[in-house]
């Protein structure tokens, strides 16, 4: 018996079909959302590091939740105002599960997507919290780096440039600064989700339900 014919009769897998693997195909698709909700995604997805297609293949591809979206938004229009064109690459499956979806319940693709959506907003507001947080425990980082600076200059002054306990020192404080550096350009990365207003987006919300 062959090493494959072990490895086939000891695990049962399940099978992939060639439609699991044709619904992972990227497609382009456009839709007319707010402002809001397109820098909902935007933000989560440039804040976590995350790629766009992926977060909203993740809002979307969950078929009991685009119903449950569906039957609140059933024969709901969506009004044009203030409502942008917007393309993004996604899944075929994603897109297959929100036509779907729309057709059986007679509800607005756009209004789908926007409705899905509000499922980022504790994401944002728990990020928006720890994004100050860290702009606090910054300023503590600050002092104490300024501290091993002060500490590296007097063992300077006190040991001379050849010795080892200052090679080391200056190891250590290249090292912290290296670290420092990150951590400062993350914070200034967190700038985009301080100024996004949650509530906006909750109001938008709401508004499709009427």
């Amino acid at each position: 018996m062959s090493a494959n014919e072990k490895w086939t009769i000891g695990i049962s897998l399940p099978q992939t079909t060639t439609s699991d693997l044709r619904g992972r195909q990227s497609v382009r698709a456009t839709f007319k959302l707010t402002e809001e909700c397109i820098g909902a995604i935007s933000i989560v997805a440039t804040h976590l590091g995350i790629k766009q297609k992926s977060l909203f293949d993740h809002l979307v591809e969950d078929m009991s939740s685009l119903k449950a979206i569906a039957r609140e938004l059933k024969n709901t229009h969506v009004h044009a105002q203030n409502r942008v064109q917007k393309t993004f690459v996604i899944s075929r499956k994603s897109l297959r599960s929100l036509e779907t979806v729309s057709k059986s319940h007679n509800a607005p693709r756009d209004s789908l997507v926007e409705f899905s959506v509000q499922r980022l907003l504790p994401i944002i507001i728990n990020e928006q919290k720890r994004h100050q947080a860290r702009k606090k425990i910054r300023k503590e980082i600050v002092t104490h780096f300024e501290a091993g600076k002060a500490l590296l200059s007097r063992v300077k002054n006190a040991l001379g440039t050849e010795d080892p306990v200052l090679s080391r020192m200056t190891a250590l404080m290249m090292s912290y600064n290296n670290t420092f550096t990150a951590i400062d350009a993350f914070i200034e990365r967190g700038k985009l989700i301080e100024d996004f207003d949650p509530e906006m987006l909750k109001r938008m919300i709401e508004t499709l339900k009427k």
